[in-house]
């Protein structure tokens, strides 16, 4: 996939505020505060630039407030970085087609990969099965 590459202002205007402040100044939404999304077979999207990113084959609850995945899809554009803010070490996830923040990776995950994906759901478009 080609990289997508944008103008602050045009972020803005293409993003909701939360969406904005979320995917390009790595913010986070408040837990629990997202639709948790439909149920039924689909895929996730960069809310960017609609790179499939994750599957709903691969999600599961958490009980977090954030949807969770235990992988990305296959080939997804799924990138890691080393995140330090509030005093932490975290890894964080964003798109590599346009660095939106995605949220942030974590080792206390399901089998079969034991990660848990944790994904701000503002960052995400579903998009079910067949469309």
């Amino acid at each position: 996939m080609d990289k997508i590459t944008k103008t602050d202002d045009d972020w803005r205007a293409q993003l909701s505020d939360l969406a904005y402040r979320v995917t390009r100044k790595h913010g986070t939404e408040r837990a629990f505060t997202h639709d948790d999304f439909p149920k039924s077979p689909g895929e996730f999207r960069c809310v960017c630039c609609d790179a499939p990113l994750f599957d709903m084959e691969h999600k599961f609850d958490s009980g977090t407030g954030w949807p969770s995945f235990w992988q990305p899809k296959d080939g997804a554009p799924v990138g890691e970085s080393e995140d330090r803010s509030w005093f932490m070490r975290r890894t964080e996830v964003h798109c590599d087609r346009c660095e939106a923040h995605l949220g942030h990776v974590f080792p206390d995950g399901p089998r079969p990969t034991g990660l848990r994906y944790c994904i701000n759901g503002v960052a995400l478009r579903y998009v079910p099965r067949g469309e």
